[in-house]
């Protein structure tokens, strides 16, 4: 009798653990735009033959860049280069610049230069190596001085004007496509940021490999749920959604529509373990648990 009590105890105490509002992966996000904006085989055709007169100046477009950097007021003191560029910063982002103009000028539409750009827009928002913060006004213009060099180049090197006008049709989608793949990550790392109570999510397993650390700190504010936690970890880390998290598709409530609308749920993989201060939230709250300053959230894979 006794134990028929704990089992039932057990069940009673289960709690959903369901989470939903995750924002794109950056390959969703990338094969999405891909597709609305329509880059194609024809624009793709016509960029390629742009690439060689773009490629010949690309030392030009790197340099020019920065030194256009420095000179904007605005620019050189989020940089800290009002008195001139330091040597080692300024080779570091030429260095990331002329890998990004490489992919770029090598047509690469690959779901990893998806998740490259989504880093960069991570790094622009104070979470890369030297913690900079360049607001997202700045990567816009960014990409549009791109676009303004392209277009500026094309025209001079190309003397037939429907290949030239196809061609900055093709790298004015395939920017544009970019710009968003980077304020997609610029969005998620602010939102990982925004918040008064400091909460500590540590990892185990394969999600170090992943995430490349085993512990770091999420904000919150003083109503946050442990859902908010969570859905700030799997969009800022979204390699950790296949690893952790099973996919389930349920009917959203969309009044007056004239069809059904679904939305993706996601539930713990079997035999994953997410724990707040060492309690199993399946049994303690569920994913609605309130989170407080301070707690700890575990993501404990298979066996451990």
């Amino acid at each position: 009798m006794i134990i028929a009590q704990t089992e039932s105890s057990l069940k009673i105490a289960e709690h959903p653990l369901e989470l939903s509002g995750l924002a794109p992966t950056p390959a969703e996000e990338w094969t999405r735009l891909i597709r609305f904006v329509g880059l194609g085989h024809a624009d793709q055709e016509a960029m390629a033959q742009t690439v060689e007169p773009l490629f010949a100046h690309g030392l030009e477009v790197v340099t020019a860049n920065y030194d256009y950097l420095q000179r904007v007021p605005e620019t050189a003191a989020i940089l800290g280069w009002e008195q001139g560029a330091d040597p080692e910063h300024l080779a570091e982002r030429r260095q990331f610049f002329t890998i990004w103009m490489a992919r770029t000028l090598g047509l690469d539409l690959g779901t990893d230069f998806a998740d490259y750009l989504f880093y960069a827009g991570k790094a622009h928002a104070g979470h890369g190596p030297r913690h900079i913060h360049v607001p997202d006004t700045w990567i816009t213009g960014a990409i549009s001085l791109t676009q303004t060099t392209f277009a500026r180049l094309i025209a001079e090197q190309i003397q037939d004007r429907a290949l030239a006008a196809a061609a900055m049709a093709g790298w004015n989608k395939y920017l544009m496509i970019q710009l968003d793949l980077m304020l997609l990550g610029y969005r998620i790392a602010r939102a990982w940021d925004d918040g008064t109570q400091s909460v500590r999510v540590t990892f185990f397993g394969r999600l170090r490999d992943l995430t490349r650390t085993d512990a770091l700190t999420a904000h919150t504010h003083s109503d946050a749920t442990v859902a908010e936690v969570l859905r700030k970890v799997l969009n800022y880390f979204p390699a950790l959604r296949s690893e952790v998290m099973e996919t389930h598709w349920q009917e959203a409530d969309q009044p007056n529509s004239l069809w059904t609308h679904v939305e993706p749920v996601y539930t713990p993989r079997l035999g994953w373990r997410l724990l707040q201060n060492g309690k199993d939230l399946r049994y303690y709250g569920g994913f609605a648990a309130p989170i407080h300053a301070e707690d700890e959230l575990a993501l404990f894979p298979p066996g451990r």
